[in-house]
């Protein structure tokens, strides 16, 4: 039997190279998530604690911009809501519990 030997070389690097995010960059990409999630846990905080009483463990999706949120049972279905409302916002969905968490550990 003969041994053939490939002869494809393993690229290594970034995948668009032409791509360079300087520090500043970076950082300021950086600030803006924070920005935009501590307005959504400022507008979650505000409506926790009286819906927590009656939709407990459901989700709600956050649109920080205008202040709005939805609520449903399913996070796919408070997705889809969000974004038949509002196309091209960037959206935050919380669990409404004590944490306001969606995973399991």
């Amino acid at each position: 039997m003969t041994d053939t030997k490939s002869t494809h070389q393993a690229r290594r690097g970034r995948i668009f190279p032409q791509i360079q995010w300087t520090q500043a960059q970076q950082s300021q990409w950086k600030a803006g998530r924070e920005a935009f999630k501590e307005q959504c846990e400022l507008i979650f905080a505000q409506v926790q604690p009286q819906l927590i009483k009656t939709h407990y463990n459901w989700f709600i999706a956050v649109e920080p911009e205008s202040g709005e949120y939805f609520l449903h049972e399913d996070v796919l279905s408070v997705a889809k809501q969000a974004q038949e409302k509002y196309p091209n916002a960037k959206l935050h969905v919380f669990r409404i519990n004590e944490t306001g968490a969606c995973g399991r550990i």
